[in-house]
């Protein structure tokens, strides 16, 4: 693993209904940026709020000297989407991707870059002391061991997005074309170095998880289906082991029928409903996993794509710049014209 260098740092966070939590936000992000030694910018993605969101990153990234970038999406997309048009705006050797409710403290943005530094291609976090309910810590522990199992890379906290990918393997990401996209396991297919460290987690002080129930059952077919065709696989084991049980299971009512009299089958009547309806049930079983491939095949094809930019709003001081970059330059400034 070699030392990789870094001249510039972007942070880039999905921003959805969190006018409250904006100017704290804001204030720690800038302070935590300001004591890594490298330019950064901050990139900031409004996935369609309905509060005033949106108003409040374009008054910051309009002011001068601005760090600040503003991506407006016109309608929400997802949190993963958001990221997805955040990576395609930022410039940095090193992102790191952050979300906006202050439960992850920006604070640990600097240890990030410096990991960075050390030759990692992704940084993960562990949420320490993790601040949530049950209902939300425990089907994270399962949906976190089958990505291990499937994806090989053990990483403890997937649903942490508190991380930090080096150039590469952004751009690599954006290069996939799929619609549904989990933005950690997709980077960890690319990734040789990877390495985790524990951050701290506080509760929720504004608003709400923006995660409900729905929203996290979707979550879960996403990454059944988005990681890997394992799930066709053992369908096919579940399919052919149940077959071969069943016919071993005739063959022994055959035989007790034969053994016993026609009375002692008459009474596993019900028993044979039993075994009829688990059969049932795991065909449709089977038949909702392929129709979710199927779904996700038929999105693909449509090559729909991921999200629409309303507007970006940069800071004057950098348009100026970009201008006068643009202006030096006799050949591209032919073809700008």
């Amino acid at each position: 693993m070699k030392p990789y260098p870094i001249h510039c740092v972007s942070i880039v966070i999905p921003v959805y209904n969190e006018q409250q939590s904006l100017p704290e936000l804001l204030r720690r992000t800038q302070a935590a940026c300001a004591q890594q030694p490298h330019d950064f910018e901050i990139v900031l993605v409004d996935d369609g709020s309905r509060d005033n969101s949106a108003q409040i990153l374009q008054e910051a990234a309009e002011r001068d000297d601005s760090p600040i970038v503003a991506v407006i999406l016109n309608r929400n997309y997802g949190q993963h989407a958001a990221i997805m048009a955040g990576f395609e705006q930022c410039k940095g050797d090193v992102v790191i991707t952050l979300d906006a409710d202050l439960q992850n403290p920006p604070e640990a943005i600097p240890r990030l870059v410096t990991l960075a530094e050390q030759g990692y291609d992704v940084i993960g976090t562990v949420r320490s002391n993790r601040q949530d309910s049950a209902w939300r810590r425990w089907p994270s522990k399962l949906i976190n061991l089958a990505v291990k199992r499937s994806t090989g890379v053990a990483m403890t906290d997937y649903g942490c997005m508190l991380r930090a990918y080096r150039r590469t393997i952004v751009d690599t990401m954006l290069a996939c074309r799929e619609r549904s996209t989990f933005i950690p396991i997709l980077a960890n297919s690319f990734a040789r170095y990877t390495t985790e460290v524990p951050v701290d987690h506080a509760e929720r002080v504004h608003g709400d998880s923006k995660y409900s129930p729905m929203r996290l059952i979707n979550l879960m077919f996403d990454l059944i289906t988005c990681m890997t065709t394992t799930p066709l696989r053992l369908l096919s084991i579940i399919g052919f082991s149940m077959a071969l049980l069943g016919a071993l299971f005739a063959v022994l009512l055959i035989v007790l029928r034969l053994m016993f009299g026609a009375h002692w089958a008459g009474q596993g009547t019900f028993v044979l409903f039993a075994v009829l309806f688990v059969f049932t049930g795991g065909q449709f079983i089977g038949m909702g996993l392929l129709g979710e491939y199927l779904g996700r095949m038929y999105s693909d094809v449509r090559a729909r794509p991921r999200f629409f930019i309303e507007k970006i709003v940069r800071s004057s001081t950098e348009v100026a710049a970009e201008r006068l970059d643009i202006s030096a330059s006799p050949h591209l400034s032919k073809a700008v014209r």
